[in-house]
């Protein structure tokens, strides 16, 4: 009995020990079942942060067509009430528009912003071309003067000079008062301290005017007023289209061309404070450049880089636009000035690329050869890169050509631009130059896809208007919102009209069969 109620008790604990271990094996199950599921989950969260799995395919042949629009289109007009400028103006305001082309685009764009807010009559604007490129052509030598009066008389009165008024029976002139206006003024400003002035004086010049009103304006009528000038009214003399449509016809005789702007120049190199790929001589050089013109400040080569403030190497384009999937039959065409390190750092770039152009090469027009380093040759590129296939600038800010290409190409249809994460492929690069060539292409093409390619996308500080006007500028046949729908057809003759009714002179009026008629914006 002892044996069989022992055996019994055995068997018993043997049952529990059984039951015990089950238990076991099924937590241990258990915890290795989270164990990867977890794993499977922080892989996934890898994947999406660092696209290790993601497709890194890049579809060449659809970066030659226009970007998606998303139903968006390019229109400026008005699409609130928009009065005529007064019969009577407050004063004349002139402006100095420094810098180069591009800068003194813009300033352009806001000196006719400021005109209106301040119900004042623009004088043509002087363009400060002998500081940058002592190239004395002025606006009359590089814009259509006629074009861009007559563009833009619904919207402020503009005279190429301040008349000569008739006081107490002499004939006296109208000295404008000078003043220094605000970097990135308010609107505020011009309908106080600057308007007192004009009222005072009878006219005013701001100089410099380079970036003295703000950019971000709570007002998308004023936005839109700004598109008109940039997109439509600022067109450059016939002989310069007729120049840059000669170039780019014969680059597309021989199918689709990219346009590059390789800014890879001392000016820019010094600004960043790229030294370190240099020679000691070159060296030099930059560091000279940089102390004699922007301020003093310590500038580590591999932090700025890090943070992709150095302009990409000529190399470097190459390798990028390579991974991306462009073979060596792919013809270019660089828009820039004299590459400082000269044929040293372009040769790798051309043994990637052999079919590298510039206007120069293209076109031996002696009026092109005399100017190519002045603002013939600077419209000349500007042009030839607004029409390319596809943009691509290597370094895209602080640069007013770049930006303000990429603004223009956006408005133009969505035109693909190629815009490289400079901070993005600096890690990239560091590796293969330390020897690590494996997965090279794939990081590049990863970099690369979580880019825009030139489609609607929302503007995002630092930024510019001038770089992305969507969606001010921009407008929908068929949307729920009311901001964002296109403008009736017959916006033209609206804005005729209330200019009629204003009673303004009717020689502006009579001539508008000549004018691009508001409704094709």
């Amino acid at each position: 009995m002892r044996r069989l109620g022992h055996h019994r008790q055995h068997g018993k604990q043997g049952g529990v020990g059984g039951r015990g271990l089950l238990l076991k094996l099924l937590i241990a199950v258990f915890v290795v079942l989270l164990i990867c599921t977890l794993s499977l989950l922080f892989s996934a969260t890898i994947t999406a942060t660092n696209g290790s799995n993601a497709p890194s395919e890049i579809n060449v042949e659809k970066l030659w067509e226009s970007a998606n629009s998303g139903g968006w289109r390019p229109s400026s007009s008005p699409r609130t009430d928009w009065p005529s400028p007064p019969k009577e103006t407050r004063g004349y305001l002139r402006v100095r528009c420094n810098g180069g082309l591009n800068q003194q685009r813009s300033a352009i764009c806001n000196a006719v912003l400021a005109a209106r807010i301040m119900n004042a009559t623009l004088v043509l604007p002087e363009l400060d071309a002998n500081s940058f490129w002592h190239d004395d052509s002025g606006f009359h030598g590089i814009y259509d003067v006629e074009h861009f009066i007559q563009s833009l008389r619904f919207d402020v009165r503009i005279v190429e000079r301040i008349p000569e008024i008739r006081k107490n029976g002499k004939t006296t002139k109208i000295k404008a008062f000078q003043l220094r206006p605000p970097r990135d003024a308010p609107i505020s400003w011009y309908t106080t301290e600057a308007l007192e002035k004009m009222k005072e004086h009878g006219a005013i010049y701001l100089t410099p005017f380079s970036h003295r009103l703000a950019e971000e304006i709570d007002n998308p009528e004023y936005q839109r007023l700004r598109c008109r000038v940039n997109y439509h009214a600022l067109r450059f003399k016939p002989h310069i289209m007729k120049l840059s449509e000669s170039i780019v016809d014969k680059l597309r005789s021989q199918g689709h061309f990219m346009a590059i702007h390789l800014r890879f120049e001392m000016d820019m190199l010094a600004f960043a404070g790229c030294f370190d790929i240099f020679s000691p001589a070159e060296q030099k050089i930059l560091k000279k450049y940089r102390m004699e013109n922007f301020a003093k400040k310590t500038l580590i080569y591999k932090e700025r880089r890090a943070i992709g403030k150095c302009p990409l190497a000529p190399e470097e384009v190459g390798l990028l636009l390579r991974a991306m999937g462009f073979n060596n039959s792919t013809r270019m065409y660089l828009a820039a000035g004299e590459l400082f390190g000269g044929e040293h750092f372009m040769k790798p770039f051309r043994a990637l690329f052999p079919h590298l152009e510039n206007h120069s090469s293209v076109d031996s027009s002696e009026e092109l050869a005399a100017n190519a380093r002045g603002l013939i040759g600077s419209a000349v590129d500007y042009m030839v890169c607004l029409l390319a296939d596809i943009f691509m600038p290597t370094y895209d800010g602080p640069s007013n050509f770049a930006n303000n290409l990429l603004g223009h190409r956006l408005y133009y249809g969505f035109r693909t631009n190629i815009r490289p994460d400079r901070k993005g492929l600096a890690p990239v690069f560091t590796a293969r130059e330390e020897g690590q060539t494996a997965g090279f292409e794939e990081a590049v093409r990863r970099v690369m896809l979580k880019t825009n390619f030139g489609g609607p996308h929302k503007r995002i500080s630092p930024e510019s208007f001038y770089t992305n006007s969507w969606p001010e500028c921009f407008c929908q046949m068929e949307t729920r919102n009311p901001d964002d729908k296109c403008p009736s057809e017959n916006v033209m003759q609206i804005l005729h009209s209330q200019l009629e009714s204003e009673n303004m002179d009717s020689e502006i009026y009579n001539q508008s069969d000549s004018v691009v008629s508001l409704a094709e914006r």
